[in-house]
């Protein structure tokens, strides 16, 4: 882990809170490969904290380690202070758990599915009906209690999941992916739905996402993993002042030179500049206005045609750039898994 992660590996402000989670040089091995590899970090009571990365970057993994899925390799995961390999059962009563994928039993109405969740965590009788009518509110679902689950939207669906892995009233929350396959009408709802839950349960929520604007939004503070490592650890603000740069320029042109690229970074104040294809450039800078006055001047003399321009702050996206060399949408559309052999019974 580099110093700088280290540094940030505490909390937000430097000081020790109460830690919900404790993650400590935690290492997960497939024979020879490694699929975690030495990750330490801390959740604060209370805390929203996202694991931002690509698909095979050890974000599943993780949380199936902490939440006692699967056992550990070396290092260790406190849940509220108890030890997931020596206390399992002790962390499995105080969290709670939604897989990426969807569950629930289809053939099961909404209130038999949550009816089955909290009976199997022993959730006495005249609880399970007041929890269930809470979290049916919650996740505004009330209409359909009687609804079968096959007949719901997948945002409606997602929203199940989300209320069934709360039935027992656990403390801490681990959401694997939570809004993948969700339009974006259905992603914000669960945003919003997670922010109101998180409040009124006073919840410690640990997510993992490959979408920059949900971790943007919902975490107090994110680590991004790339290759099973912690490469950076911080508040999005923070992660963000961290780039050189505080400005993005997108820019396309037509038939732009083979030089382009290195005449764009001459521009003043230019920290970097990356060829995303197609004549688009993606161009970061400390004066977003100079140096936009500067390329149009440029192209004009070049005779080169700017076919579209804008002007961002710095994003997620240039933080993941800046920490691993490439960008995440990039590594999104490979999709690729872990590079290891299949054999039976193994889960990456």
């Amino acid at each position: 882990m580099t110093s700088e992660v280290k540094a940030n590996a505490g909390g937000a402000n430097g000081s020790s809170p109460v830690s919900a989670i404790e993650v400590e040089h935690i290492v997960k091995k497939y024979g020879d490969f490694t699929a975690v590899n030495d990750i330490s970090f801390h959740v604060s009571d209370g805390e929203i904290f996202g694991l931002l990365g690509p698909n095979g970057a050890g974000k599943s993994t993780l949380i199936r380690m902490m939440t006692t899925l699967i056992p550990i390799t070396s290092g260790r995961a406190l849940i509220a202070g108890h030890d997931v390999s020596r206390e399992p059962d002790a962390a499995r009563r105080l969290i709670g758990v939604i897989p990426q994928a969807l569950t629930s039993d289809l053939d099961l109405t909404v209130e038999e599915n949550l009816n089955i969740y909290a009976k199997l965590y022993d959730v006495p009788a005249k609880e399970r009906k007041r929890s269930i009518d809470e979290l049916l509110g919650l996740v505004d679902l009330t209409k359909w209690r009687d609804a079968q689950t096959k007949t719901l939207s997948g945002g409606m669906r997602r929203r199940l999941e989300i209320a069934r892995g709360l039935v027992h009233h656990p403390k801490i929350f681990f959401l694997d992916e939570p809004t993948t396959g969700l339009d974006p009408v259905s992603r914000v709802a669960v945003w919003e739905m997670l922010g109101n839950i998180k409040t009124q349960r006073q919840l410690t929520i640990l997510i993992t996402t490959h979408y920059m604007d949900e971790a943007d939004r919902l975490c107090d503070r994110i680590a991004i993993v790339d290759h099973g490592k912690l490469v950076a650890l911080d508040a999005p603000m923070a992660l963000k002042a961290s780039v050189p740069g505080s400005n993005v320029i997108e820019a396309q042109f037509e038939k732009a030179p083979d030089d382009w690229e290195q005449r764009l970074h001459s521009l003043d104040e230019v920290t970097s500049v990356q060829h995303e294809g197609g004549g688009m450039f993606r161009v970061l800078t400390a004066n977003g206005s100079r140096t936009t006055t500067e390329l149009v001047e440029m192209a004009v003399q070049a005779g080169v045609p700017v076919k579209s321009l804008s002007v961002q702050n710095t994003t997620l996206d240039d933080v993941f750039v800046h920490y691993t060399g490439r960008q995440l949408r990039d590594e999104l559309q490979k999709a690729y898994g872990f590079m290891m052999p299949q054999r039976p019974g193994l889960q990456p």
